[in-house]
C-alpha cells in the first residue's frame, strides 16, 4: 500500500504588510511540508523563510544519500531516514542563514521560524523552532502536536499562566528560538503513527497568534471535508481578526499509510552543534551555496511572496481608480 494524501496550502499579506515574509514549502516529491516565518527588515525576514526553504529542497532533491552518510553531522538518535535528514536539513538551514547575514550587513539579525515535517511510511516526523504550529484535527478538539519556543509559553508554563495573563507580563510577539540568529540551533523533534482519515495542520503565528485553538477547531472542523475550503476560510479568519500579521496554512488528510513497525518517539531537543559540527556545516554551506546559483526549485514548493504581491497589485489598482474617479467629479464639478 503506497502513501497517499491530500494537502492544501496557502500564504496571504494580510491586511496591514506590505510583503509577505512567510515561506509555504509543499515538497510532495519527498513529503516534506513546512511554513517558515521570517523577521528582520529591509525584507530580510523574507531572505531568511526563502533560504529555509531552499536549502530544505535542495538537500532532499540533490543531496539525500550524501548528507545521510556524512558521520560528522550524526543525530544520535535511531530514527527513520526521513526524520534523521529533516533535523540535519533545518540545522544546516540555520547555519545557512546565518552565514549569508555575516557576509551581507544589510540582512544582520535575520532569522525565521520553521515547523516542518516528513511523511514516512505510517510515520510523520515533526520538527520545529519558534513559535509556527503543527496540529492533528481531532473529531472533538485540535490537538497541538508542537510547543512553542516564545517567552509567553514559557511564562505559562513556569507560572501556570493563561496566554491573556502571559502576554501582559511579556508581551505576544517575543520568541526564544528561531533559525538564524544563532550560529547554532536547538530543534525540537517527534515522530508519530498517522493512521489514514488523519488531518493535520500547520500554520504561522499569523493564525494562532490571533485565534486560540478553540477557534481555529470550530473553523477547520466545518470544513474536513475540502481542504482547500480549511486552508482558505483559516486565513480569512486571521485577517477578519485584522489582518495584521502574514498568515500561512498547510492543511493535509492522510488517504493510505502502509503499516510498519517503527515506534513513535517522544518529543526530544537536539542540542546545538558542537564546533567539530559547525565546521562540517560550513564545509556543507558551501556547497549549498554552489547548488543555489544553478537550483531550480519544483512547482511543488510554493512562493511566499505570491499571494502578497497580488494583493499589493490589486490595491494599487485600486486606489488609481480612487483618484481618477475623484479627478472626474471634481473636473465635471470645476465646468458647471
Amino acid at each position: 500500500m503506497p502513501l497517499r494524501y491530500n494537502i492544501e496550502g496557502k500564504t496571504d499579506v494580510g491586511l496591514v504588510r506590505s510583503g509577505n515574509e512567510d515561506y509555504l514549502h509543499l515538497d510532495k516529491t519527498n513529503h516534506v511540508f513546512a511554513v517558515c516565518d521570517g523577521m528582520g527588515g529591509h525584507q530580510a525576514g523574507e531572505v531568511a523563510s526563502m533560504t529555509a526553504s531552499l536549502t530544505l529542497q535542495i538537500l532532499h532533491t540533490s543531496f539525500q544519500q550524501e548528507l545521510l552518510h556524512d558521520k560528522r553531522l550524526q543525530i544520535g538518535r535511531t530514527l527513520p531516514p526521513s526524520g534523521d535528514l529533516l533535523l540535519r536539513s533545518i540545522r544546516l538551514a540555520n547555519r545557512n542563514i546565518y552565514n549569508k547575514a555575516l557576509v551581507d550587513t544589510t540582512l544582520s539579525g535575520m532569522g525565521t521560524t520553521i515547523v516542518a515535517v516528513a511523511l514516512y511510511g505510517d510515520m510523520m516526523s515533526v520538527a520545529h523552532v519558534g513559535d509556527s504550529r503543527a496540529y492533528r484535527l481531532d473529531q472533538r478538539a485540535l490537538v497541538p502536536l508542537t510547543a512553542d519556543h516564545s517567552w509567553i509559553h514559557e511564562v505559562q508554563e513556569s507560572q501556570n499562566l493563561s496566554r491573556e495573563e502571559a502576554e501582559s507580563v511579556v508581551g505576544k510577539n517575543v520568541i526564544t528560538r528561531a533559525l538564524g540568529v544563532r550560529d547554532t540551533v536547538e530543534v525540537d523533534y517527534r515522530l508519530i503513527r498517522v493512521r489514514a482519515g488523519d488531518i493535520y495542520v500547520m500554520c504561522s503565528d499569523g493564525l494562532c497568534g490571533f485565534a486560540d485553538d478553540d477557534e481555529i477547531f470550530d473553523v477547520a472542523n466545518k470544513a474536513r471535508s475540502d481542504l482547500k475550503t480549511m486552508a482558505d476560510n483559516l486565513v480569512q479568519m486571521a485577517n477578519d481578526r485584522g489582518g495584521s500579521d502574514n498568515v500561512t496554512v498547510i492543511a493535509f488528510q492522510i488517504e493510505e499509510a502502509p503499516a510498519g513497525d517503527l515506534p513513535e518517539v517522544d518529543v526530544f531537543t537536539l542540542p546545538a552543534e558542537t564546533t567539530e559540527e559547525l565546521a562540517a556545516e560550513d564545509e556543507w554551506v558551501e556547497k549549498i551555496a554552489q547548488a543555489e546559483e544553478e537550483f531550480t526549485p519544483t512547482d511543488d514548493v510554493e512562493k511566499s511572496a505570491e499571494s502578497g504581491g497580488n494583493k499589493l497589485f490589486l490595491a494599487l489598482i485600486f486606489i488609481a481608480f480612487v483618484i481618477v474617479a475623484f479627478a472626474i467629479v471634481y473636473f465635471s464639478d470645476f465646468h458647471k
